[in-house]
């Protein structure tokens, strides 16, 4: 049983699961559970199963130009397994097409797909018959559309990234959002600093670089065999958070002393930036109403040793009721609201399947709540940001002019939209600085 085949297998197997509602990383764990694979296998099974996931709608173009039978009628599990041969010939330049193909024939002869080989075999040479002939795809004259095939982007998102941002930075963005995600780490800054960090991963012969305009920010510049396994991991020296988001956290100037909430934090990255910020040495509360997620939060404050944060399970909107002294409480909040995460779509493939224009109006419906339940929390002289992973108007800027708005004692100190970019490796997020009047 040849290593190529058990890569593509268990590809394939991530496929399924996220078909059946997983999380793509979810998934990718789950599976590797059942293997023993090496860091080089494990970095092209990342690649081949969230390269299918991501270009979905591409592959399935592909699959209806090269079968007769189109992508709707097959069977599920025949249908992603000829992603997997369809992805290597289309998107993996390194892998050699008879190589491809007798990989993926071969999961389908040693699973239940076996009756099916055959099929998947003829598919498939006649994919890279049609590619060496240069014989495509036909395509819609439509510019919208035929983004949507090549990028495999839902066409109603597509339009809406035009309509936000023009028709050329909108083009920019979706093909952002299909690079590979950049991997950042922020150094703690209670137990080393950067120049320490940076001789330890490099005598380790990692290659990394510190990010330009961030204070504790490195990005790695090759792919780790394993993130838990880089040096200082048990130790605390640093966690895993993408540069725009490192952004977010300073945007308080968060003090010794204060009193500060983070009022949808789980997993807590920027949690423990705050705790970082004010060297352990304010009061911060972590709310989030899901206690697996509550649980990380707090694993992650042991590794990094850090005491100042406490937890609590609650529903942000629901504080005042909780704890009605937490009115006016706090120095500082922030809120980095539940959102529709189009910011991250290149490190979270799956989402733009599961996306939708309804299910972002009632995330606006949400973000609106939250901002309305938990304004009240902030002491007169004291700050909230307010900050999403998403690029959508609805859910940043527009919905803050309205809430400053409606709120006239408010005042909107600043903004800033980060648009993910060929030139920029983070993701896309929003950030606003609101405060009282004076």
């Amino acid at each position: 049983m040849s290593i190529g085949y058990l890569q593509r297998k268990a590809a394939w197997e991530i496929l399924l699961k996220v078909s059946s509602g997983d999380f793509s990383d979810h998934a990718l764990e789950k599976v590797l559970k059942n293997y023993q694979f090496n860091p080089l296998d494990i970095a092209f099974i990342t690649e081949l199963s969230f390269g299918c996931i991501r270009y979905r709608k591409f592959l399935d173009l592909w699959t209806d130009h090269t079968s007769k039978i189109t992508h709707k009628k097959q069977p599920p599990k025949l249908r992603w397994l000829l992603h997997i041969g369809l992805y290597q010939l289309l998107k993996m330049d390194k892998i050699p097409f008879p190589a491809a193909i007798s990989t993926t024939v071969e999961v389908a002869k040693k699973t239940d797909l076996n009756g099916l080989a055959g099929t998947v075999n003829a598919i498939l040479r006649n994919a890279s018959r049609k590619l060496e002939q240069k014989i495509f795809p036909e395509l819609s004259s439509d510019r919208k559309e035929r983004i949507s095939y090549l990028e495999s982007f839902p066409l109603w998102l597509v339009k809406d990234l035009y309509k936000w941002v023009g028709n050329s930075e909108g083009e920019n963005i979706i093909k952002a959002l299909n690079k590979k995600p950049s991997i950042d780490l922020r150094i703690n800054k209670l137990k080393t600093n950067l120049d320490n960090f940076l001789k330890v991963l490099h005598e380790n012969k990692i290659d990394a670089e510190i990010i330009k305009d961030l204070h504790n920010g490195i990005t790695l510049k090759s792919n780790p065999r394993s993130i838990k396994n880089l040096p200082g991991y048990s130790d605390g020296l640093w966690t895993i958070q993408d540069r725009s988001s490192q952004w977010i956290a300073p945007l308080l100037n968060p003090k010794q002393g204060e009193k500060i909430l983070d009022a949808c934090a789980a997993p807590g990255s920027k949690s423990t930036h705050l705790a970082e910020l004010t060297n352990d040495s304010s009061e911060i509360i972590a709310v989030d109403r899901s206690a697996k997620r509550l649980k990380i939060l707090q694993s992650n404050l042991e590794r990094l040793n850090l005491k100042s944060v406490n937890t609590l399970k609650a529903d942000a909107t629901s504080l005042i009721e909780l704890n009605p002294k937490f009115i006016s409480y706090f120095d500082k909040i922030l809120l980095d609201a539940p959102c529709s995460g189009i910011g991250t779509l290149s490190r979270n493939p799956d989402s733009r399947w599961s996306l939708s224009k309804e299910k972002i109006k009632s995330l606006t419906l949400l973000q609106e709540k939250l901002l309305d339940s938990i304004f009240p929390l902030l002491k007169k002289d004291g700050t909230l940001v307010y900050s999403t992973c998403t690029i959508c108007p609805d859910e940043n800027n527009l919905l803050i002019e309205r809430f400053i708005e409606k709120n006239k004692t408010l005042k909107l100190v600043s903004e800033k939209q980060i648009l993910p970019s060929l030139d920029y490796p983070g993701d896309g997020f929003y950030s606003a600085i609101i405060s009282y009047k004076s």
